[in-house]
């Protein structure tokens, strides 16, 4: 199986190429998809998470507001304390109905603006608060300015957020030092304004990459458990595009033809792209015919492709019956899946099947799976890994030089015999 050309992207659209092969056209299926997969804005369900984040900025500013407001006395001068708050409100409001009209999109001009309007408020605030020589204990504007940051956490990348928070955090910091005589006395203010003007943006964008991580890898696992229910040869699951597009070539050739719009003989230009059409149908009409479902269900798994190697030359894979397929597909997902620091890989062979295996009582020969691992040891593996191999079939495991060793006896169908039931089926 190894000399198969793999896809050009897997099941999230992400582009295989970045390994080492050239990335796909400009108007490939391959490009439109990374394209979407890569376009800002709240996606995989985090329209929810912005609208939570949101709410907790407007609740930051509330009780910033009311702050401000309660120590308006102490202030030297307030109109620049006023004034900030009045660029806030307005830049919160300005950002949330222009975020409502792109739908939930914060294009780079408009993250821009809205990074500025922050530094505006941050600028006012500690004006009006200088001369008071206490930061941590007399800020308001300013520390609702980092919690606004939240709004665009969803919209916008992870390394911008806290490139953000980063510069707020470093502003804070100089204006500290430059004001506020350190002591006992005024140090844990300083260290409670700074916790909160970096942890809420910091933690939110943590907690949103790994939510879309989760996502991601569930969604990826959907995807590639929907191969177990797929014939013994089949195309892959990205296939369809593709396929329809060369159907839709063909047919407006074979239309133009038949009107008279294209003459016959066909021009050279003509000819070379019907030969291209029928050379990329019969391409996938061989890869149709050769390719296994658990070939496409790694090599098209963002997960499994880059820790699963597959050696399967008789295509065995496909004889398999769906209760056998989901327990493969779901051990070797969970010897990879598990979060470890070291990487783990899985070395995948099946067969070959030797004469000796084929058990004429039964109808049925048995197919040798060995699942050989590194990286992980017998005792960390996930007791529903062995559950899932045991549907496979009987097993044993060993370990040698740090590589777990797993022997699958596998029993399935005599592939004769299933032939000859699809024939009848088709009768």
């Amino acid at each position: 199986m190894s000399g198969y050309a793999r896809p050009e992207e897997n099941t999230l659209g992400v582009v295989i190429g970045k390994r080492g092969r050239p990335k796909p056209s400009a108007g490939s299926p391959a490009a439109r998809a990374l394209r979407q997969a890569s376009a800002g804005g709240a996606s995989l369900g985090t329209g929810y998470l912005g609208i939570g984040a949101g709410v907790v900025a407007g609740i930051a500013a509330v009780f910033g507001l009311a702050m401000f407001v309660s120590n308006l006395a102490i202030y030297p001068n307030p109109l620049p304390g006023a004034f900030a708050w009045l660029v806030y409100c307005l830049a919160l409001a300005t950002i949330g109905v222009t975020i409502t009209i792109l739908g939930e999109r914060m294009p780079t001009w408009l993250f821009a603006v809205f990074l500025a309007s922050l530094g505006i408020v941050i600028a006012l605030d500690f004006l009006a608060i200088w001369p008071l020589g206490n930061i941590g204990a007399s800020a308001t504007a300013s520390v609702a300015a980092s919690y606004g940051l939240l709004i665009a956490v969803t919209l916008r990348r992870a390394a911008e957020i806290l490139v953000a928070a980063g510069l707020i955090a470093v502003a804070f910091i100089v204006a500290i030092l430059l004001t506020t005589p350190l002591d006992a006395s005024t140090l844990p203010a300083q260290a409670v304004v700074l916790a909160a003007v970096i942890l809420p943006p910091v933690f939110a964008t943590w907690f949103v990459v790994q939510f879309r991580r989760i996502v991601q890898l569930e969604l990826d696992r959907v995807l590639v458990q929907s191969t177990v229910s797929a014939p013994r040869f089949a195309v892959g699951m990205l296939a369809s595009e593709e396929l329809a597009r060369l159907d839709l070539a063909a047919e407006e050739l074979f239309e133009s033809v038949s009107s008279g719009r294209t003459r016959l003989p066909l021009d050279p230009k003509t000819a070379s792209i019907a030969a291209s059409l029928a050379t990329e149908l019969r391409l996938h009409l061989i890869e149709g015919r050769r390719e296994t479902w658990l070939y496409h269900a790694i090599t098209e798994s963002e997960q499994l492709g880059k820790s699963v190697t597959l050696s399967d030359a008789g295509s065995l894979a496909g004889l398999l019956d769906p209760q056998q397929r989901d327990g493969l597909l779901s051990a070797v997902w969970l010897l990879v899946s598990d979060k470890s620091k070291q990487r783990r890989t899985v070395q995948l062979t099946l067969g070959p099947v030797a004469a000796s295996d084929v058990d004429s009582q039964t109808n049925s020969i048995s197919v040798p799976i060995v699942v050989a691992t590194t990286g992980i040891s017998r005792s960390r593996v996930d007791p529903a890994t062995w559950g899932s191999i045991a549907r496979v079939g009987p097993f044993t495991n060993s370990t040698e030089n740090s590589i777990l060793r797993v022997e699958i006896d596998c029993l399935v169908a005599n592939p004769a015999d299933q032939y000859h039931a699809e024939q009848a089926a088709q009768r």
